[in-house]
């Protein structure tokens, strides 16, 4: 009898110490799951006074970030969960602000406040081929979403007027030695989350970045396709290039170039063309002080991509001037000036048609 206790006794103790084991394993792998996730969050608070004083409030038709006049206001926030192992990846992002309201006008209101949704999978076990998925940033240009990335307070012309962000299928691949990325892009179009009603294509598109040293970095975009329905389709060919210099640690310098060319009519011969060059610079003054100014210039006088409705077309040189202070970690501060002037009188002064604006603002950037 004593035997028959003692025996289970051994029983039920291993079968206790069995459930523990499997208890901790599953906790171990939610564990290993939940550190897989990370949460971080962005945000933009800014005002911006146009001299020109535009009773619609609105900035300018053709500028889609810090685009409200005589407003305290968000241009931009955003809160993503992004979820990284060895051989899969996953980003999902809200976001909210006025960007959001002009610049994704034409999407249905279920899509309008996704920043990304994307999924991705390491195709090879020893190199870095990923195959991606979603909705994601575009591949296209050297500003993003997120100010406090870039140099200046605004966005430049050239950024504002190609895409932010695709939907869209990616394959990629980065060399070993991290100097050469190169990725191949299957879109639905020009800046969409859906197709153009009536547009049964797609869109092609590729990047290529090359980061010979710490010093020099050189990207390469394209897209070829069209945004316009089949009925009338013009196929529209576009390049994006920008090579970045990094002097020392406190001088960075960046030019860029668009061009792109688009068929007047469908399987026409003749094109319509702009482009725009961009040089740009930031100084470093010490850990918490920065400037940096800007020169642009963007013509498109058949008004492909900006329509303006006047003889010359859209021809604006554009410069600006920012001061940013970085108040603590994560949290900055800055502060803008920029002048636009145009050919023709594209702007409104006072009811009447004027060639150009000015704009002081300022803005206030917190990343979690």
């Amino acid at each position: 009898m004593r035997y028959n206790n003692m025996k289970e006794s051994f029983f039920l103790v291993g079968a206790l110490i069995s459930g523990a084991l499997a208890f901790s394993t599953v906790q171990a792998q939610e564990r290993q799951w939940t550190d897989a996730v990370k949460v971080s969050a962005y945000g933009e608070l800014y005002y911006l006074y146009n001299l020109n004083q535009p009773e619609s409030g609105q900035v300018a038709p053709f500028l889609y970030s810090y685009n409200r006049h005589n407003e305290v206001n968000l241009n931009f926030g955003m809160v993503k969960l992004k979820y990284e192992q060895e051989r899969v990846r996953a980003n999902l992002a809200l976001m909210a602000g006025t960007y959001v309201q002009a610049n994704l006008v034409n999407e249905a209101d279920g899509l309008k406040n996704i920043y990304e949704a994307n999924v991705g999978v390491k195709l090879s076990p020893t190199h870095e081929l990923w195959l991606d998925a979603g909705i994601m940033p575009s591949h296209i240009g050297f500003e993003s979403n997120i100010g406090a990335d870039i140099m200046t307070m605004t966005r430049s012309i050239m950024a504002e007027n190609s895409p932010y962000f695709s939907s869209e299928v990616k394959l990629s691949y980065g060399t070993p030695n991290k100097k050469w990325l190169v990725a191949l892009h299957l879109m639905n179009g020009w800046q969409r989350i859906q197709r153009p009603e009536g547009n049964s294509s797609l869109a092609l598109g590729h990047q290529l970045t090359y980061t010979p040293n710490s010093a020099w970095a050189f990207t390469s975009s394209s897209f070829v396709g069209s945004d316009s329905p089949d009925v009338n389709r013009k196929m529209r060919y576009f390049h994006h290039a920008n090579m970045t210099y990094q002097l020392n640690e406190d001088l960075n310098l960046l030019f860029g170039f668009d061009f792109g060319v688009q068929q007047k009519e469908k399987n026409g011969t003749t094109y319509s063309n702009w482009c725009a060059p961009l040089i740009m610079g930031q100084y470093k003054v010490n850990n918490a002080w920065r400037i940096a100014a800007r020169l642009e210039y963007y013509r498109d006088k058949e008004g492909v991509i900006i329509q303006t409705e006047t003889p010359n077309g859209f021809q604006t040189w554009g410069y600006s001037f920012n001061v940013d202070y970085e108040i603590t970690t994560g949290v900055l501060w800055r502060v803008e000036a920029r002048s636009l002037t145009s050919k023709d009188a594209i702007f409104t002064r006072n009811e009447r048609a004027t060639s150009g604006q000015f704009t002081i603002g300022s803005s206030i950037s917190i990343r979690l």
